[in-house]
């Protein structure tokens, strides 16, 4: 595939990387990696050692020492580049998240676009790192805080978001004047392979150090859990599974390090009466069955008022009805393949729990067979009516179920509902109602760290914070001041005077 030759794989690859060299261990293991859209073996990667890890940690921290003092817009200079280098491969690197992934070739190069974004975004906060001037009560002194880079940033992304969630953490963190260690999902190792191959002529046009990108694809039970303990790395970003940022996070916590954790979801749409339903439509399904479900923003949940719900569930299904779900290549196709068997084994497990708590599946819902469907990871995404106790319903299904759930009342009722799961990262709510709408938004509101008004839960610009609460972790990347995560924050106090006055007016005198 032409593609593949373009971004630099091979039909064996290496599994950890400085930047611009390759390590050649061989003898850990090799992943052969399949693609979901038609079965077929795309490439392998040899798996790193923790011999590797520990190279790829010395030279990352060593790349820091001299990183760390270069100007912040210079900085951004590189990421500027990065951002131009990607323009170049967007369409190939586009192509390889779809057919690694399985998501729809839109949706893929939406993902590269995604890192151009936020390369943009960098670029002019590297002139924006600012801290605040405050006022001292002592005369002659002046206060200020400032924000300086942290060290080797770690981030851990997962198979839904091959690359973007990197560069979310890596774009951001460069600027700041952090090196970086990505830990990428074992799903999806050839987009991460790809990236390293980008960022290479960058790396060597600029004399870079080695160690500012490092890559390592390694085993979770020992590179992954070497990258949790290392003191080395002051702050670990990781999209995960609520259970495995549980334990990340406390692996971390107990060494006193950072962490931002990019966890589970269970996102709902609120429709009203008052909901201008034409709008929704389209909210509601792509929200529903984008990723064939597998977004962290994906729309779980979609809460209904008693009055409208007859007619949005028809609605719904009738459009269900339409939806093409095939190669994703295909862009006549609206839905792919899930990530793995396993996945589609998930799926139909959700489905049958849903049955025996009283669910009701009205629409989709089998795996296809069949020519096209060779991979075994495509299904019919369902329609589940069920109630918003249900243990199943509690839970994130990374699939393409949504559950319909019927509301009575005041809004107030909705949002209790909406609330009412351990999950906290996407909202949103449909009316035309200015007084639902700020409800909506208020302290008695949506809990989640994304709340939207006539838009859906899933996708988000990379000018907002992006996290969520509860079990969703509460943490922030990509926008707003989201990079201040990145960095240690520092008070300064500066005595200007000929004399040392105390603060609180204490007296002390020898």
């Amino acid at each position: 595939m032409e593609f593949l030759a373009q971004l630099g794989i091979k039909e064996k690859n290496f599994g950890a990387s400085t930047g611009t060299q390759w390590l050649a261990t061989t003898d850990q293991g090799e992943i052969k990696v399949v693609s979901p859209v038609d079965g077929k073996q795309i490439a392998s990667v040899y798996l790193a050692s923790e011999q590797d890890y520990e190279l790829l940690v010395a030279t990352g921290v060593e790349a820091f020492k001299k990183w760390r003092m270069v100007p912040a817009p210079k900085r951004g200079e590189i990421v500027r580049q990065i951002g131009l280098e990607l323009r170049k491969h967007k369409d190939a690197l586009g192509t390889l998240v779809s057919y690694e992934m399985g998501k729809s070739l839109q949706e893929g190069k939406g993902e590269v676009q995604e890192m151009i974004d936020i390369c943009d975004f960098a670029v002019g906060q590297s002139r924006q790192l600012y801290g605040y001037t405050m006022v001292s009560e002592r005369e002659r002194h002046r206060m200020y805080d400032q924000y300086h880079p942290l060290g080797v940033v770690g981030t851990i992304s997962a198979f839904n978001f091959p690359v973007a969630v990197w560069s979310w953490n890596a774009m951001i963190a460069t600027i700041c004047g952090d090196t970086n260690l990505w830990k990428p999902s074992s799903k999806v190792p050839l987009c991460a392979i790809a990236v390293q191959n980008i960022l290479a002529p960058v790396i060597r046009a600029n004399d870079l150090p080695e160690g500012l990108f490092n890559m390592v694809i390694g085993r979770g039970a020992s590179v992954g859990e070497m990258l949790l303990n290392d003191k080395r790395i002051p702050l670990v970003s990781i999209t995960a599974s609520t259970e495995v940022g549980r334990h990340g996070a406390a692996v971390i916590a107990k060494r006193f390090g950072k962490s931002i954790l990019e966890l589970g979801g269970n996102n709902a749409i609120i429709l009203t009466p008052n909901a201008d339903f034409a709008m929704a439509l389209p909210a509601i399904v792509f929200g529903a069955v984008g990723t064939a479900g597998q977004r962290c923003t994906s729309t779980r949940r979609l809460i209904i008022h008693e009055s409208i719900y007859d007619k949005v569930k028809q609605s719904i299904v009738k459009a269900y009805g339409g939806l093409k779900v095939g190669n994703p290549l295909e862009e006549k196709n609206h839905v792919g393949p899930l990530i793995d068997r396993g996945a589609v084994g998930d799926f139909e497990k959700a489905l049958v729990r849903a049955a025996a708590e009283g669910g009701s599946v009205v629409f989709g819902g089998q795996v296809l067979e069949g020519d096209g469907y060779e991979s075994g990871c495509y299904v019919m995404p369902a329609i589940v009516e069920v109630e918003n106790s249900y243990e199943v319903v509690q839970e994130e299904t990374f699939a393409p179920i949504l559950y319909l759930i019927k509301y009575a009342g005041e809004l107030a009722n909705a949002i209790e509902l909406h609330n009412d799961v351990v999950q906290g990262l996407s909202s949103a709510i449909f009316t035309r109602d200015m007084l639902e709408a700020e409800e909506f938004l208020s302290a008695e509101g949506s809990d989640c760290g994304i709340a939207n008004v006539n838009i859906g839960t899933s996708g988000a610009e990379i000018g907002g914070a992006f996290g969520g609460e509860k079990e969703t972790g509460g943490g922030r990347e990509s926008g707003s001041d989201a990079w201040k995560c990145y960095m240690r924050r520092q008070t300064n106090t500066i005595n200007y005077g000929k004399t040392l006055p105390l603060a609180q007016g204490i007296k002390f005198e020898i």
